[in-house]
């Protein structure tokens, strides 16, 4: 109910005790004739049905249908409307499962879970703190129309004026628990409104195995996982740089690999080089096949270094070619996209000993990271410890992940201040390789809310058949120096 001077639902109340509130004035009592009354009463009725009607349209047709069935045929008239109606939507649902859930799936079920929340949403606003008295008023935030998933509601919240999302995020506890389900987050909406995402099953809670190599690809949203709704993760590549911290352990590796085996098609034509950069060793080498032959691998400090600057000039260079051409970069053969990616960045940019090394790897990706975007140059970085003295230039990456950090404080340090009062606590990601590893939070440059998602988990045995398939080599070159062959 929206009022002239605040926004609301109104509760009864029998008994003011507010001293202070405006004193009701009632009018005097007139004793109406009852055919008067009668008219009134039916004229109410007749809008309430046809009220009704207008908003349910296919349930008083259906009742209307099943009605003159079983006046005209008795049962066997409704019985055989429903079965045919049963095989309609069965047929429907295996002919086209995607048109089912969102024209009939879906629909049915965010009124279902409408209807859940209505019963407890009076109790649990209250009981939160979240309905204010007003002038001996109680005022409760107007439930939207909720719109569900296999395995989260968005509830849509008219607020009460003076309420913020912040009154919101500080019940989010509160909210999960009255409601029955695992999360509760709070998203930004339109001024004065807000969105509850309601988290009643995890879809993350299982590893994902890793997905299949497309003939195809688009650059700017690659499948690497799913989220927390249950839809695909996709990540972009073009146009944009990637920041993503975590632990020892939180599964930066199968996240890199992820990305790598999405971009297989565009490696194959040609429009994407990849220049690997692995001071570990370990993670990126046991793909290598695949980087020596669709860009370059390094391994020690020196030939990452070069390869770097090496990337630097290319990149000046198309700068040079391009200019006063073209405004936005489009991969093709003589073109492409080239992925720097880093794996370890910390390695390179603190804890080298070498300071003029760590100098010039700072120079070539600050010089990569400012103006290799329009260009067609994309820096992916993953690193363990995301504070300012280990990697300065942090935020010139517009799109960042957090996995599992150590901190609390961590978790803003890489996705932005107010991320974790948003609801992505890393920190509290599970150290289980079962339920943990790969699970990340994401905020992107278009987006300031964070969103929890899982990587695929791509296992040795994937990696060795990739470069099978993608790189067949006559013999495995050992790494010598760290420069590719």
């Amino acid at each position: 109910m929206k009022m002239s001077t605040f926004s609301g639902d109104q509760l009864a109340q029998v008994n003011n005790p507010d001293p202070f509130a405006v004193p009701v004035w009632r009018s005097p009592v007139y004793h109406t004739p009852g055919w008067v009354i009668s008219i009134v009463q039916l004229a109410r009725l007749l809008w309430a049905v046809l009220r009704f009607a207008a908003r349910h349209p296919v349930l008083v047709a259906a009742a209307v249908v099943l009605g003159s069935a079983w006046h005209l045929f008795g049962w066997p008239g409704p019985a055989a409307l429903v079965l045919t109606a049963a095989a309609a939507l069965v047929t429907w649902w295996r002919w086209s499962p995607s048109s089912f859930a969102r024209f009939a799936a879906r629909p049915a079920l965010g009124r279902w879970r409408r209807w859940h929340y209505a019963r407890r949403w009076a109790a649990v606003m209250t009981i939160s703190r979240l309905a204010p008295l007003y002038q001996g008023r109680i005022l409760v935030p107007v439930l939207g129309r909720v719109t569900s998933t296999r395995y989260t509601d968005r509830v849509p919240v008219r607020l009460v004026s003076g309420q913020c999302a912040a009154d919101f995020a500080a019940r989010a506890d509160n909210l999960a628990h009255g409601f029955g389900v695992l999360l509760c987050r709070i998203r930004a909406a339109k001024p004065g409104c807000i969105v509850l995402e309601l988290v009643r099953r995890d879809a993350l809670a299982a590893i994902i195995p890793a997905l299949p190599v497309t003939a195809t690809c688009d650059l700017r949203a690659l499948p690497v996982g799913r989220r927390e709704d249950g839809s695909p993760w996709l990540v972009r590549v073009h146009g944009t740089h990637l920041l993503i911290a975590g632990s020892t352990g939180a599964g930066k590796a199968s996240l890199l690999w992820s990305l790598v085996r999405a971009m297989l098609a565009a490696m194959t034509a040609g429009l994407v080089r990849v220049l690997a950069a692995d001071p570990k060793v370990m993670e990126l080498a046991y793909g290598r096949e695949l980087f020596d032959r669709y860009g370059t691998y390094a391994a020690s400090p020196v030939a990452i270094v070069t390869m770097l600057e090496t990337a630097v000039a290319d990149m000046q260079a198309r700068a040079r070619l391009l200019a006063g051409k073209q405004r936005d970069h489009t991969p093709t053969a003589g073109y492409p996209l080239v992925i720097v990616l880093v794996d370890e960045v910390a390695f390179l940019t603190a804890y080298q000993p070498d300071r003029k090394l760590r100098e010039r790897v700072m120079g070539a990706l600050s010089t990569l990271t400012t103006q290799g975007r329009a260009v067609g140059y994309s820096v992916m970085a993953a690193l363990q410890d995301p504070r300012k003295d280990v990697l300065s230039i942090r935020n010139l990456f517009p799109d960042r992940i957090a996995m599992r950090l150590d901190e609390p404080e961590q978790v803003d340090m890489v996705l932005g201040d107010g991320a974790r009062d948003r609801g992505a606590a890393a920190e509290l990601i599970s150290s289980d390789p079962a339920t943990g590893a790969g699970v990340a939070f994401v905020r992107l440059e278009t987006d300031p809310d964070p969103v929890r998602v899982r990587a695929a988990w791509v296992s040795d045995a994937d990696i060795r058949a990739m470069c099978e398939t993608y790189a067949p080599a006559t013999e495995m070159r050992a790494i010598e120096g760290g420069a590719a062959a």
